[in-house]
Protein backbone atom coordinates (compact mmCIF):
# COMPACT_ATOMS: atom_id res chain seq x y z
CA UNK A 1 0.00 0.00 0.00
CA UNK A 2 0.95 3.43 -0.55
CA UNK A 3 1.47 5.95 2.60
CA UNK A 4 -0.69 8.91 2.96
CA UNK A 5 -0.46 11.10 5.54
CA UNK A 6 -3.12 13.54 7.65
CA UNK A 7 -1.65 16.35 9.31
CA UNK A 8 -3.31 18.13 12.13
CA UNK A 9 -2.93 21.72 13.69
CA UNK A 10 -4.68 21.09 17.49
CA UNK A 11 -6.11 24.28 19.22
CA UNK A 12 -9.45 24.72 17.50
CA UNK A 13 -9.30 22.19 14.92
CA UNK A 14 -8.90 19.42 16.86
CA UNK A 15 -10.37 20.84 20.55
CA UNK A 16 -12.21 24.54 21.12
CA UNK A 17 -9.69 26.72 22.50
CA UNK A 18 -6.01 26.79 22.97
CA UNK A 19 -5.11 24.27 25.21
CA UNK A 20 -3.23 25.73 27.98
CA UNK A 21 -6.87 27.28 28.67
CA UNK A 22 -8.03 24.65 30.08
CA UNK A 23 -6.02 24.14 33.18
CA UNK A 24 -2.61 25.23 32.86
CA UNK A 25 -3.18 29.21 32.77
CA UNK A 26 -6.04 28.80 35.37
CA UNK A 27 -3.81 27.36 37.46
CA UNK A 28 -1.43 30.18 37.25
CA UNK A 29 -4.07 32.02 39.03
CA UNK A 30 -5.87 33.76 36.08
CA UNK A 31 -9.51 34.00 36.17
CA UNK A 32 -9.65 34.73 32.32
CA UNK A 33 -6.81 33.14 29.87
CA UNK A 34 -7.52 36.26 27.82
CA UNK A 35 -5.89 38.58 31.00
CA UNK A 36 -2.41 35.70 30.15
CA UNK A 37 -2.30 36.23 26.42
CA UNK A 38 -2.82 40.24 26.66
CA UNK A 39 0.54 39.73 28.93
CA UNK A 40 2.22 37.44 25.90
CA UNK A 41 0.99 40.04 23.65
CA UNK A 42 2.53 43.25 24.85
CA UNK A 43 5.78 40.94 25.76
CA UNK A 44 6.13 40.33 22.18
CA UNK A 45 5.64 43.56 20.79
CA UNK A 46 7.82 45.48 23.54
CA UNK A 47 10.72 43.39 22.21
CA UNK A 48 10.05 42.44 18.87
CA UNK A 49 9.87 38.58 20.09
CA UNK A 50 8.43 36.01 18.48
CA UNK A 51 4.79 35.46 19.70
CA UNK A 52 5.21 31.74 20.77
CA UNK A 53 8.76 32.59 22.15
CA UNK A 54 7.09 34.75 24.14
CA UNK A 55 4.25 33.21 25.84
CA UNK A 56 7.06 29.84 26.58
CA UNK A 57 9.06 32.26 28.70
CA UNK A 58 6.10 34.07 30.19
CA UNK A 59 4.74 30.72 31.43
CA UNK A 60 7.90 29.81 32.90
CA UNK A 61 8.14 33.29 34.35
CA UNK A 62 4.61 32.68 35.94
CA UNK A 63 6.05 29.61 37.67
CA UNK A 64 8.84 31.30 38.83
CA UNK A 65 6.77 34.24 40.37
CA UNK A 66 4.93 31.58 42.29
CA UNK A 67 7.62 29.98 43.75
CA UNK A 68 7.38 26.62 42.20
CA UNK A 69 9.86 26.22 38.87
CA UNK A 70 8.26 24.44 36.03
CA UNK A 71 8.58 20.95 36.02
CA UNK A 72 7.68 18.55 33.49
CA UNK A 73 5.38 16.85 36.21
CA UNK A 74 3.07 20.06 35.73
CA UNK A 75 2.21 18.89 32.71
CA UNK A 76 0.86 16.04 34.04
CA UNK A 77 -2.63 14.82 34.03
CA UNK A 78 -3.77 18.01 31.81
CA UNK A 79 -4.41 16.28 28.37
CA UNK A 80 -7.35 14.81 29.95
CA UNK A 81 -9.10 18.32 30.37
CA UNK A 82 -8.99 18.74 27.04
CA UNK A 83 -12.74 19.06 25.49
CA UNK A 84 -12.09 17.25 22.08
CA UNK A 85 -14.63 18.19 19.01
CA UNK A 86 -17.61 15.58 18.58
CA UNK A 87 -15.94 12.54 16.69
CA UNK A 88 -12.11 12.82 17.22
CA UNK A 89 -11.84 9.87 19.64
CA UNK A 90 -12.76 7.56 16.74
CA UNK A 91 -11.93 9.32 14.03
CA UNK A 92 -8.60 7.80 13.44
CA UNK A 93 -9.44 4.25 13.10
CA UNK A 94 -12.35 4.99 10.88
CA UNK A 95 -10.29 6.79 8.21
CA UNK A 96 -7.25 4.28 8.83
CA UNK A 97 -10.09 1.67 7.94
CA UNK A 98 -11.20 3.52 5.14
CA UNK A 99 -7.90 3.97 3.92
CA UNK A 100 -6.85 0.58 3.65
CA UNK A 101 -9.90 -0.20 2.04
CA UNK A 102 -8.46 2.14 -0.65
CA UNK A 103 -5.16 0.50 -1.01
CA UNK A 104 -3.52 3.52 1.17
CA UNK A 105 -1.57 3.34 4.67
CA UNK A 106 -2.97 6.64 6.23
CA UNK A 107 -0.37 8.23 8.99
CA UNK A 108 -1.23 10.99 11.36
CA UNK A 109 0.63 13.98 12.36
CA UNK A 110 0.22 16.51 14.62
CA UNK A 111 1.79 20.70 14.11
CA UNK A 112 1.04 22.40 16.73
CA UNK A 113 2.42 25.45 18.49
CA UNK A 114 0.83 24.50 21.82
CA UNK A 115 2.75 22.31 24.29
CA UNK A 116 3.54 18.55 23.16
CA UNK A 117 3.85 17.87 26.47
CA UNK A 118 0.11 18.47 27.17
CA UNK A 119 -0.72 16.46 23.58
CA UNK A 120 1.07 13.89 24.59
CA UNK A 121 -0.81 13.46 27.80
CA UNK A 122 -4.40 13.10 25.26
CA UNK A 123 -6.26 9.99 24.43
CA UNK A 124 -5.60 10.34 20.69
CA UNK A 125 -1.52 10.85 20.99
CA UNK A 126 -1.22 7.25 20.87
CA UNK A 127 -2.69 7.79 17.16
CA UNK A 128 0.02 9.65 16.30
CA UNK A 129 2.75 9.09 13.97
CA UNK A 130 4.79 11.74 15.73
CA UNK A 131 3.75 15.19 17.19
CA UNK A 132 5.38 18.18 16.78
CA UNK A 133 4.82 21.22 19.15
CA UNK A 134 6.90 23.62 21.49
CA UNK A 135 8.63 21.59 24.46
CA UNK A 136 10.77 22.84 27.00
CA UNK A 137 14.64 21.11 27.91
CA UNK A 138 14.74 19.86 31.04
CA UNK A 139 17.51 19.38 33.84
CA UNK A 140 18.22 16.40 35.49
CA UNK A 141 15.51 17.76 38.35
CA UNK A 142 12.81 17.76 35.55
CA UNK A 143 12.35 21.67 35.45
CA UNK A 144 12.34 23.47 32.68
CA UNK A 145 15.22 25.57 31.15
CA UNK A 146 14.76 26.63 28.05
CA UNK A 147 12.65 25.57 25.37
CA UNK A 148 13.63 22.73 23.39
CA UNK A 149 12.03 23.42 20.33
CA UNK A 150 9.57 26.44 19.34
CA UNK A 151 7.03 25.50 16.71
CA UNK A 152 5.61 28.85 15.16
CA UNK A 153 3.51 29.37 11.74
CA UNK A 154 6.26 29.64 9.38
CA UNK A 155 8.81 26.90 11.15
CA UNK A 156 5.67 24.50 11.23
CA UNK A 157 6.78 23.83 7.26
CA UNK A 158 9.80 22.23 8.17
CA UNK A 159 7.78 19.41 9.71
CA UNK A 160 5.96 19.03 6.43
CA UNK A 161 9.49 18.31 4.42
CA UNK A 162 10.37 15.91 7.40
CA UNK A 163 7.36 13.69 6.63
CA UNK A 164 7.73 14.37 3.18
CA UNK A 165 11.10 12.56 3.19
CA UNK A 166 11.03 10.64 6.36
CA UNK A 167 13.57 12.27 8.35
CA UNK A 168 11.33 12.58 11.42
CA UNK A 169 14.16 13.29 14.24
CA UNK A 170 13.99 17.50 14.74
CA UNK A 171 17.99 16.91 15.48
CA UNK A 172 18.63 15.45 11.98
CA UNK A 173 19.13 18.52 9.80
CA UNK A 174 21.59 16.84 7.58
CA UNK A 175 19.35 14.80 6.06
CA UNK A 176 16.10 17.30 5.90
CA UNK A 177 18.36 19.38 3.97
CA UNK A 178 19.64 16.68 1.81
CA UNK A 179 17.95 16.73 -2.31
CA UNK A 180 15.60 13.45 -2.81
CA UNK A 181 13.96 13.11 -6.16
CA UNK A 182 10.35 14.11 -5.76
CA UNK A 183 9.52 10.38 -6.85
CA UNK A 184 11.80 8.75 -3.94
CA UNK A 185 10.05 11.06 -1.26
CA UNK A 186 8.04 8.53 0.92
CA UNK A 187 5.06 10.37 1.59
CA UNK A 188 4.80 12.71 -1.60
CA UNK A 189 2.98 16.21 -1.17
CA UNK A 190 0.04 14.86 -3.13
CA UNK A 191 -0.43 12.53 -0.92
CA UNK A 192 -1.06 14.92 2.26
CA UNK A 193 -4.39 16.55 3.99
CA UNK A 194 -3.47 19.51 6.13
CA UNK A 195 -6.54 20.17 8.27
CA UNK A 196 -6.24 23.62 10.08
CA UNK A 197 -8.30 26.45 11.57
CA UNK A 198 -6.51 29.86 11.38
CA UNK A 199 -4.52 32.70 9.85
CA UNK A 200 -1.39 31.41 11.15
CA UNK A 201 -1.92 27.97 9.33
CA UNK A 202 -2.04 29.47 6.55
CA UNK A 203 1.82 28.97 5.35
CA UNK A 204 1.58 25.15 5.89
CA UNK A 205 -2.06 25.15 4.05
CA UNK A 206 -0.16 27.02 1.13
CA UNK A 207 2.72 24.59 0.92
CA UNK A 208 0.86 21.54 0.95
CA UNK A 209 -1.77 22.75 -1.59
CA UNK A 210 0.17 24.41 -4.26
CA UNK A 211 2.32 20.95 -4.35
CA UNK A 212 -0.66 19.10 -5.30
CA UNK A 213 -1.94 17.95 -2.06
CA UNK A 214 -5.17 19.22 -0.40
CA UNK A 215 -5.89 22.10 2.24
CA UNK A 216 -8.99 21.81 4.94
CA UNK A 217 -9.85 24.94 6.84
CA UNK A 218 -12.07 23.95 9.83
CA UNK A 219 -13.98 26.11 12.06
CA UNK A 220 -16.14 25.85 14.99
CA UNK A 221 -19.94 25.98 13.89
CA UNK A 222 -21.13 27.75 17.26
CA UNK A 223 -18.38 30.93 15.90
CA UNK A 224 -19.15 33.12 13.95
CA UNK A 225 -15.98 34.45 13.95
CA UNK A 226 -14.20 31.08 13.48
CA UNK A 227 -16.67 30.35 9.86
CA UNK A 228 -15.50 33.66 8.65
CA UNK A 229 -11.73 32.82 8.78
CA UNK A 230 -12.46 29.37 7.15
CA UNK A 231 -14.64 31.38 4.46
CA UNK A 232 -12.02 33.75 4.33
CA UNK A 233 -8.87 31.06 3.80
CA UNK A 234 -11.23 29.19 0.88
CA UNK A 235 -12.21 32.48 -1.12
CA UNK A 236 -7.86 33.25 -0.99
CA UNK A 237 -7.15 29.90 -2.00
CA UNK A 238 -5.13 29.29 0.90
CA UNK A 239 -7.77 26.16 1.55
CA UNK A 240 -9.18 23.80 -0.89
CA UNK A 241 -11.93 23.15 0.97
CA UNK A 242 -14.25 24.26 4.53
CA UNK A 243 -15.96 21.92 6.53
CA UNK A 244 -17.10 22.30 10.55
CA UNK A 245 -15.50 20.38 13.04
CA UNK A 246 -17.26 17.59 13.52
CA UNK A 247 -15.44 14.32 12.48
CA UNK A 248 -18.32 12.29 13.93
CA UNK A 249 -19.04 9.21 11.45
CA UNK A 250 -20.88 9.98 8.52
CA UNK A 251 -20.35 13.31 8.97
CA UNK A 252 -19.44 16.01 6.30
CA UNK A 253 -15.93 16.00 7.55
CA UNK A 254 -15.97 12.23 7.56
CA UNK A 255 -17.56 12.04 3.83
CA UNK A 256 -14.78 15.19 2.38
CA UNK A 257 -11.53 13.13 3.66
CA UNK A 258 -13.05 10.28 2.10
CA UNK A 259 -13.78 12.04 -1.29
CA UNK A 260 -10.06 13.13 -1.07
CA UNK A 261 -8.95 9.84 0.06
CA UNK A 262 -10.86 8.19 -3.25
CA UNK A 263 -8.74 10.58 -5.48
CA UNK A 264 -5.60 9.78 -3.82
CA UNK A 265 -6.34 6.07 -4.37
CA UNK A 266 -7.77 6.76 -8.19
CA UNK A 267 -4.36 8.75 -8.85
CA UNK A 268 -1.68 6.73 -7.34
CA UNK A 269 -3.10 3.54 -9.42
CA UNK A 270 -2.62 5.93 -12.44
CA UNK A 271 0.94 6.13 -11.71
CA UNK A 272 1.51 2.52 -11.82
CA UNK A 273 0.01 2.61 -14.84
CA UNK A 274 2.21 4.85 -16.50
CA UNK A 275 4.69 3.83 -19.03
CA UNK A 276 3.19 0.48 -19.21
CA UNK A 277 1.67 -1.10 -22.20
CA UNK A 278 -1.52 -2.04 -22.35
Amino acid sequence: MKKAAILYDFDKTLCDRDMQEYSLIPNLGYERASDFWKEVDVLSRSNRMDGISAYLYMLKKKFDEAGRPLRKSDFAGLGASIALYPGVDTWFSRINAYGREKGLEIEHYIISSGMEEIIEDTPIAKEMKRIYACRYYYDENGIAQWPAQVVNYTTKTQYIFRINKQVLDESNDSDLNTWVPMKERAIPFKRMIYVADGITDVPCMKLVKVNGGRSVAVYNPSSAKAALTAEKLLNEGRADFMAGTDYSQGGVMEELVHRILDEMSANACLEDLEGTIQ
